[in-house]
């Protein structure tokens, strides 16, 4: 089978590699469909984090169930489904607590979505099940039911740890996928204004048509001005969708006292000054998303329904074969996120 391999910062290659197989009764063996490059994959494409070379790579796809192992009865060869990055249990303390995203029995062992098979443990619970098969749906909803393995359920996480709710005022840092995705969560739990920060006219204008109020364009000690001038004194929640030091500073500031910040931006600098925190009562909460409970309780129904679109997220597409250039769209920033078609739906 086709599978995308990761050979050195600034380069992926589609190798042949073996169809792989069940391992364990908890596995199921996916067909993919549809796969996308995440603004994670940017660390190591840019060598900013280590990454093993000759590993396979890719995390959100959408495709058909081919195998399960004899521990699955919740679904079946042919089902469509969303598979989520996060392979959660179901049953553990972390799940059952609605954070999946930190499941104490993820073995971490399936990985390689950008290709056209992946083994997926923990099936059973972790996959979601889509009603139907692809070619019932349009590209446009192919799209959005690919984000919520990953992006859609990453921003809803930054908004949910945020505890943003109907009428508040909220800040989302970043103009990525996720970000993009946030604004979309902040106005699905009912925020009257979202202020997304963004220096770049094609994101704004996605971000706005996804329910964003205001643009802020400035960074660090302007931006953080400026909000406090369009909030009264700082925003009910903040969302922090980047991960380098200056956008939690950012995020840290731009919040009213009491306010909490729902941070999801991959940490890129292990130190924090947490004074801030404590001199203005400011909560600060997130981490990994729970991808399947969100999809399960609420993303999957409002994508169907027709209530999000984040599928517009996808600002380019590529096959398979070209995956190099689907990396480096998003690397040089022509693309927001990089759609990849890997079968006929």
């Amino acid at each position: 089978m086709k599978a995308t391999i990761f050979m050195k910062p600034g380069k992926v290659e589609v190798q042949d590699l073996t169809k792989p197989v069940i391992e364990k009764e908890t596995d199921a063996i996916v067909r993919v469909v549809r796969a996308c490059v995440c603004g994670s994959d940017l660390w190591w494409y840019r060598g900013i984090s280590d990454h093993q070379s000759g590993a396979a790579v890719g995390h959100e796809a959408i495709g058909i169930v081919e195998a399960v192992g004899s521990a699955i009865d919740a679904i079946q060869p042919g089902d469509f489904v969303v598979v989520p990055f996060t392979h959660g249990c179901g049953h553990c303390v972390a799940c059952l607590a609605g954070f999946d995203g930190d499941c104490l029995n993820r073995d971490g062992s399936s990985v390689g979505y950008q290709a056209e098979y992946l083994r997926y443990d923990n099936a059973n619970w972790g996959l979601v099940k889509i009603p139907g098969q692809p070619a019932d749906y349009s590209e446009e909803i192919l799209n959005s039911l690919l984000t919520l393995s990953d992006v859609m359920a990453t921003g809803y996480h930054a908004a949910a740890t945020a505890e943003v709710k109907a009428g508040d005022t909220v800040v989302v840092m970043g103009d990525g996928a996720v970000g993009l995705c946030g604004v979309i969560a902040a106005k699905l739990r009912g925020a009257s204004r979202i202020i997304a920060m963004s220096r770049h006219l094609d994101r704004q204008k996605l971000a706005l048509e996804f329910g964003a109020t205001d643009i802020v364009a400035e960074r660090g000690d302007e931006a953080v001005t400026k909000v406090l001038e369009l909030t009264n004194g700082g925003a009910d929640a903040v969302l922090e969708c980047v991960g380098n030091e200056q956008s939690v500073d950012t995020a840290l500031k731009v919040g009213r006292p009491g306010a909490i910040v729902g941070r999801v931006g991959i940490p890129q600098k292990a130190e924090m000054n947490t004074n801030v925190l404590f001199r203005r009562n400011i909560g600060l909460r997130g981490g990994i998303a729970a991808v399947t409970t969100y999809d399960k309780n609420i993303l999957l129904d409002a994508v169907l329904k027709g209530q999000i679109n984040p599928g517009k997220v996808f600002t380019q597409s590529f096959t398979l074969d070209n995956i190099q250039a689907a990396y480096a769209a998003m690397d040089e920033r022509k693309a927001i996120k990089s759609l990849v078609i890997v079968a006929d739906k």
